[in-house]
């Protein structure tokens, strides 16, 4: 059953209609184009899909879309601001972060929403922070260190 769904992605208003049963992941990549978002695991174990719905991170393979109305949802895609990247975004390119980049929209997206609410996390909140985001570069020194080095840029 179709349901006409309002969203606010990125600043922008949609509404569109859908399943009621879609996921948001489903919605933003194949409805939006907001392919960002990463579709991995399907059962909320990678971290690829993650994205903030009013400032907190969720995993948008798990959340239905029709629950994201009245939110505000932030993607990866909505992070650079006029051709500048976040600096989020650039500690991650400057620090070879980004290796297979499959799971970096989702790591992003936590570490925006930990610096958010904490300007200086310690290595362990960082750890803590991202340990539902699964690399399988196994790259978290350098992505502890992209997010260790932003908050130390923002203080």
């Amino acid at each position: 059953m179709k349901k006409l769904i309002e969203l606010k992605v990125n600043g922008e208003e949609y509404e569109i209609a859908a399943d009621v049963n879609r996921t948001l992941l489903e919605v933003l990549r194949e409805e939006l184009g907001f392919t960002g978002s990463k579709e991995a695991c399907d059962l909320g174990a990678c971290g690829a899909c993650t994205v903030l719905m009013d400032g907190r991170p969720v995993l948008s393979c798990l959340t239905l879309a029709i629950e994201a109305q009245g939110k505000d949802i932030l993607t990866i895609e909505g992070l650079a601001k006029e051709g500048e990247l976040h600096p989020l975004q650039k500690s991650f390119v400057d620090h070879g972060a980004i290796q297979c980049g499959f799971c970096t929209p989702g790591m992003i997206m936590t570490g925006k929403a930990l610096l958010d609410r904490n300007l200086s996390p310690t290595e362990d909140e960082i750890r803590e922070a991202i340990s539902g985001n699964l690399c399988r570069c196994t790259g978290y020194v350098k992505i502890i260190e992209a997010v260790k080095v932003t908050a130390e840029q923002q203080t």
